[in-house]
């Protein structure tokens, strides 16, 4: 029991940092994936499935490198993610079309995807917005 309480002290002073709701919900998608990635005939998840995968690990690994980047940085990781979140949205796309998941699983897999894809360029926007509003403030000084 001593020894449990120390790890649970030990635990109490490790803070982990804030995690975007966008990372949250691709987190989330991304374990959803999992499930159905498992469930797919084997000759398509060593195609496309490993396709969608591998785009997934990247989107996550784009967002992660957005939160920590400097701003000009991060408005190219995003353009980035938005083009994988392109590619990864075809692909599933073709992957229903060959009939390798239900018609529901698209459905609110293709919905989720869009909403991470707003969210996404909603960021960018912001941040573009905002360093254009920095550049108009550094002209009139």
């Amino acid at each position: 029991m001593l020894q449990n309480n120390f790890h649970n002290q030990k635990l109490n002073h490790l803070s982990t940092p804030p995690v975007l709701p966008v990372l949250e919900r691709l987190k989330t998608l991304y374990k959803d994936w999992l499930q159905i990635y498992r469930n797919i005939e084997r000759t398509a998840r060593f195609g496309i499935g490993s396709k969608i995968d591998f785009l997934f690990l990247e989107i996550l690994e784009l967002i992660r490198k957005s939160v920590y980047a400097q701003i000009n940085r991060k408005i190219v990781l995003l353009d980035e993610t938005l083009e994988k979140i392109d590619s990864l949205r075809f692909f599933f796309q073709l992957l229903w079309e060959a009939k390798l998941i239900p018609n529901k699983q698209y459905i609110e897999f293709g919905a989720e995807i869009e909403n991470i894809g707003r969210m996404i360029g909603g960021w960018k926007k912001g941040l573009i917005n905002k360093t254009s509003a920095q550049k108009a403030e550094e002209r009139k000084q």
